[in-house]
């Protein structure tokens, strides 16, 4: 029975079977020898901590707009079509999404149903830090879909070439301290599964995370670990692989005392990308476990789905 998160060094000679093996069984690993500067990160960590400590009002200046970028008022999202656990109330927390950041004169956005710029705090530094880790986290992010590539046993580029104009998610978020007697379908995070490709998360020294386990009962818990990244594999990252890679429930509990914050980096396909099975992954005489799907249509769908400001208005 596995009890524990596995721990993956990206500069191992054997890294694509180590990936095969920690995304074939748990879904989640913790990622070492990532080479993103650890004082880049603790920046992207104080610059969320300074945009959470503004007046409510000057967040709320910037609510999340029709593109998916901006504020999250406290308790406004709740993940109502996850098949893992049904949500009863909103998730415990706040945030601020800082997607990729869009020219209106990129012709290769033009299918992007979610293009258009980013709501900026007036933080000083603020845009500069966040933007350089986001380009860190980017870079990495490419790295890893060869190593996906490699794992799966597919041909170089087959993944690649759905990223030339990726889809990136980079959320700031703050979880205020839960009550340790509160009701057991409180949650900072609710049960769920990720929409994309792959999810590398920054967490402070909360705690808080948990992954569920193969077993699909236990929960394992998934505490910060110094100088590394939680890397887990999305929904689009099981469809792409037919399953060969999990797409693992996981859920956040702030019971610390404190406040958590954590910043994860979504990194996903192109709008445009038609995500199917990979040749590599199906079985000959098999049929495909997964239908293929465009991936804007695909998260359009979650985010309406999941989110009340994408919501018509009553009346």
């Amino acid at each position: 029975m596995i009890r524990s998160i596995p721990v993956i060094d990206l500069e191992s000679p054997q890294v694509s079977d180590a990936f095969l093996r920690a995304y074939g069984d748990v879904g989640f690993a913790y990622l070492e020898g990532h080479g993103i500067p650890e004082d880049l990160v603790a920046r992207a960590f104080e610059a969320s901590a300074s945009f959470h400590a503004l007046p409510l009002e000057e967040k709320l200046a910037l609510t999340v707009n029709a593109q998916h970028r901006g504020y999250m008022p406290f308790a406004e999202s709740m993940i109502v079509s996850s098949s893992i656990q049904k949500a009863t109330k909103p998730n415990l927390s706040e945030s601020l999404m800082v997607m990729h950041e869009v020219d209106p004169g990129d012709l290769g956005r033009r299918e992007d149903p979610l293009a258009g710029p980013n709501q900026w705090p007036a933080i000083p530094g603020f845009r500069e830090a966040i933007t350089a880790y986001e380009v860190a986290l980017q870079g990495l992010a490419r790295r890893l879909v060869g190593v996906f590539e490699s794992a799966l046993g597919a041909e170089e580029g087959t993944l690649s070439r759905s990223f030339e104009f990726p889809t990136t998610f980079l959320r700031l978020l703050h979880y205020p301290p839960q009550d340790p007697t509160g009701p057991d379908d409180e949650f900072g995070s609710n049960p769920h599964t990720d929409y994309g490709f792959l999810t590398i998360l920054a967490q402070d020294s909360s705690g808080g995370l948990q992954v569920r386990a193969p077993d699909g009962e236990t929960w394992l818990d998934a505490p910060p670990r110094p100088g590394a990244f939680v890397l887990n594999v999305g929904d689009i990252g099981e469809r792409w692989s037919n399953g060969t890679l999990r797409s693992t429930p996981h859920r956040v509990l702030n019971r610390a005392g404190r406040d958590r914050y954590s910043i994860p980096y979504f990194f996903d396909p192109a709008a445009t990308a038609v995500v199917a099975p990979l040749p590599a992954c199906v079985p000959s005489g098999t049929a495909s476990r997964y239908e293929a799907v465009t991936y804007g249509d695909y998260l359009l769908a979650k985010l309406n789905a999941n989110h009340s400001y994408r919501q018509p208005a009553a009346g």
